[in-house]
């Protein structure tokens, strides 16, 4: 992702926004609300797998496998020190968990140890961590810092709660991105990868409503989630000077959020990002359930509002909205005082900022449903909202037109600016679970597997089970094959942290669960004749076979190229799901990673970018051929998955941005239904997002970014196109800025559901100049033979064309200035 060094976006903070938490409060609210009562022993409405106990116990109570499987991972491309301990549990360091002790500096011990990458160093993957927290109550004083590729991780079957003291200070209960004076921080927010917090309770109750608190602090980027965690805090009413928020989100780029509950506080999230995918949150009595501080895109999916103030808040800016778009689709709004409040209007500026699709909503006991601060309704509520759009709209169509006496059609496109309600659009059967409710009709999802309830004695380690080495070196291809055949469909093949390298095809079977330590890697040796041919690319991973159904589970991986591998497809993904059901296989935390780090032999001290002079594609630096197919035959769920061509370098000291010449991102060639959550593809040369030949997908929040060096080379070097492949062929460019890479690419796609996009183009040559005149590129979102396309929340970055159909362009960056990026609500092509 994008360093602050390199692009001076705007972080648009609560400071910078002249926005204090104190003052969220919308004019003319009043303080009346009734709030949703939960027994003891019941599961928050709306949310997944929270079963109570009592008041104050979430989970089964049972014993949880990650506290008792043997812990013997090793870093392969290591830090030089080999007592370097990766599993930390936080009782070992002198914790508690008692209630009474003050076990900050015993659990804050427990992260840093070993010297890793925290003050003074700005990324590092050879020192990864997991710091785990047994069942019980830990009582903190000051936040709990979490250092660059950690993970927290607590006992999913009876949830730790992390209790603030009443004098606690700082900034959160948990801290992502340590400040620092004169707004300087351990990180760069947009290069905070690698992170992950589930199960906890996090309470600051003890803390005084009045005093401004925040259970956690998320200031992060891409390869980053948060999972079933709940946020207490004071119970209050509009307007009491209730300060407590759950979580302060100022900026950062990327992440992915789900299963989450809300108890109280003046705000439960506080959102600021580039582009987020959240989904699966619940909050109970707050006061402003999201409080959206600024964004590009971002897509809230089935969140439920009980009993709340307000339940979105999306005022800020007012006449001028600070954010660009917002996607809320599959949610229940349930007894809240107000339901979403917005300032887009007819006088709002710029003209498409301010975006809001609401999509299968449903308002019960809240009206209206959307208005504006004034108590000026928009939007009636206490009704299911099919389809909601506020913000630029574009229907494309064929026109007519006679030319030489001969009837010719071209597509063009209709534009409105509007705030209304629209046709729902004609969503797949196949991809709405016939089981959801509250509202029913919703998009397939699934949370990612934790497997809770599945006995240690199950899990199969590949290192004492399989006999694998994982040390980056020795060929481990057919000892990993061996192991996953071996395997029963009850049991899980967990791979101990490590590099598994791999010299040809990995055939994953069809039935089989494979779950990673802290994102061990598949290295895909680019020296092995199977890898080093582009003319004959082949699979490293494969997942079944044409027409094979299953129940295959990937969960946290990161997949690597060790040295180029131009021959190499990362991941081959045949396999539908059993059932009907596209959830019940798929891949959850896994990440593609194409040089930038120690191992890959792809790094700053032989790949550094050099734009002083013209060159072509140095073969040095070639990744790979594909990051990922889905095959015709193919049904799954994706959800937060990051395939990063490395922009930059992550261990080595310098940092420096570097050339990585990788040919594709996604390629989905499936028939559906496939649904895809989170994912991102950056910085390949012909495309990062290619839907060819496919229909019945559903997809929200993608994101790319142009590869940084073009046009020296451009996209078409050192690939070309191939047919086979359904590659674009760039046949309509005559300028420099066209033959550059396509953010999303569409050939022949029918019934294609975007909700929400983010494609960016920041460079030209790495000059900067182009974004003056927002013209880095040509084109970003190119269609042919396309119909059935619904995409909303649609932003680019500097792109002169939007988007163009069959060689037209249809869609122009100049008609659609929004707050950073240009902005359209809703684009379709019926």
């Amino acid at each position: 992702m994008l360093a602050q060094a390199t692009l001076d976006i705007p972080a648009l903070s609560p400071l910078e926004l002249g926005i204090k938490l104190t003052n969220l409060d919308s004019p003319g609210i009043g303080p009346e609300v009734q709030y949703y009562d939960i027994a003891e022993d019941e599961a928050p409405r709306g949310t997944f797998n929270h079963k109570r106990v009592d008041s104050d116990s979430y989970g089964s109570q049972g014993p949880y496998w990650f506290s008792q499987i043997n812990r013997q991972g090793k870093i392969a491309y290591g830090n030089g020190n080999a007592s370097y301990v990766i599993w930390r549990n936080v009782l070992d360091y002198g914790a508690k968990g008692d209630g009474v002790t003050d076990d900050t500096y015993a659990i804050n011990n427990a992260t840093a140890d070993g010297n890793r990458c925290g003050l003074g160093c700005d990324s590092q993957t050879t020192m990864p961590a997991i710091v785990y927290f047994p069942r019980g109550t830990y009582l903190i004083s000051n936040p709990l810092i979490q250092y660059y590729y950690t993970q927290f991780i607590g006992d999913a079957n009876d949830l730790p709660r992390i209790v603030a003291t009443p004098d606690f200070f700082g900034i959160g209960l948990f801290d992502s991105d340590r400040y620092l004076p004169y707004g300087f921080s351990w990180y760069t927010n947009q290069n905070n990868f690698y992170r992950r917090i589930a199960n906890f309770i996090l309470d600051i109750t003890n803390v005084p409503a009045t005093s401004d608190q925040h259970c956690l602090h998320w200031q992060v980027a891409q390869a980053t989630s948060l999972q079933n965690i709940v946020f207490d805090m004071a119970v209050g009413q509009l307007g009491d000077g209730n300060k407590h928020t759950g979580i302060f989100m100022d900026n950062g780029s990327g992440g992915f959020m789900e299963d989450l509950i809300f108890n109280g506080g003046g705000v439960g999230l506080f959102a600021g990002n580039q582009q987020f995918t959240v989904r699966n949150l619940t909050f109970n009595g707050c006061e402003t359930g999201v409080y959206q501080n600024w964004n590009w895109v971002f897509t809230y999916k089935s969140l439920t509002f009980n009993g709340c103030g307000i339940a979105m808040d999306f005022s800020t800016g007012g006449e001028v909205p600070a954010m660009s778009s917002t996607v809320v689709q599959d949610s229940y709004f349930y007894n809240n005082q107000y339901g979403i409040i917005t300032t887009f209007s007819s006088n709002s500026t710029p003209s498409s900022a301010g975006a809001v699709i609401l999509d299968n909503c449903l308002f019960v006991k809240t009206d209206p449903a959307i208005q504006f601060p004034n108590n000026t309704a928009v939007l009636a509520g206490n009704q299911l909202v099919d389809s909601f759009v506020q913000g630029s709209w574009y229907s494309a169509y064929e026109a007519e037109e006679l030319i030489h006496n001969l009837t010719c059609y071209e597509p063009t496109a209709k534009y409105a600016r509007i705030q209304q309600p629209m046709t729902k659009p004609p969503k797949s059967l196949n991809l709405l679970d016939p089981s959801s409710t509250s509202p029913s009709n919703k998009i397939w999802e699934r949370s990612r597997p934790q497997y809770e309830g599945v006995p240690v004695a199950l899990f199969k380690s590949v290192i004492t089970d399989g006999k694998c080495k994982g040390d980056g070196i020795t060929d481990d291809t057919a000892c990993v094959q061996n192991f996953l055949n071996g395997m029963n469909a009850n049991e899980v093949a967990y791979f101990d942290h490590g590099a598994y390298l791999l010299t040809s095809t990995l055939q994953v079977p069809n039935n089989v669960k494979m779950l990673g330590e802290i994102w061990p890697l598949f290295m895909v040796d680019g020296s092995a004749p199977a890898f080093s041919n582009m003319d004959n690319p082949t699979p490293a991973i494969r997942v079944g076979n044409p027409g094979d159904t299953g129940t295959t589970e990937m969960v946290e991986f990161c997949i690597e190229t060790r040295g180029p591998a131009p021959g190499a497809i990362m991941v081959e993904w045949n396999l539908a799901g059993a059932n009907n059901d596209p959830t019940a296989t798929g891949m959850w935390d896994v990440h593609w990673r194409i040089g930038g780090t120690n191992g890959t032999l792809l790094q700053s001290d032989t790949c550094t970018k050099n734009p002083n002079f013209q060159h072509g594609a140095d073969h040095a630096c070639i990744g790979s051929f594909l990051l990922l197919h889905l095959t015709s035959s193919s049904s799954m769920i994706m959800a937060n998955n990051w395939g990063w061509v490395a922009d930059h370098e992550l261990d080595l000291l310098d940092h420096n941005q570097i050339d990585i010449y990788n040919g594709r991102g996604i390629l989905v060639e499936s028939q559906g239904p496939v649904v895809m959550y989170g994912t991102a593809f950056e910085h390949s040369m012909l495309y990062n997002y290619n839907f060819a030949n496919a229909k019945d997908i559903y997809a929200g929040v993608i994101q790319s970014e142009t590869m940084y060096a073009q046009d020296n080379p451009n996209a078409l070097d050192p690939f070309s196109p191939v047919k086979a492949y359904t590659d674009p062929t760039f046949e309509e460019c005559f300028i420099t800025t066209c033959y550059k890479t396509i953010g999303l690419n569409m050939y022949n796609a029918t019934y294609i559901f975007i909700y929400g996009a983010g494609l960016y183009s920041f460079f030209n040559n790495y000059d900067q100049g182009c974004l003056l005149t927002e013209n880095c590129q040509q084109f970003m979102v190119s269609m042919q033979q396309s119909e059935g396309i619904y995409i909303y929340a649609l932003n680019t970055k500097a792109a002169a064309n939007m988007i163009e159909i069959d060689l037209i362009a249809v869609v122009p960056e100049a008609a659609n200035p929004s707050t950073f990026c240009q902005t359209v609500a809703l684009f379709e092509y019926p």
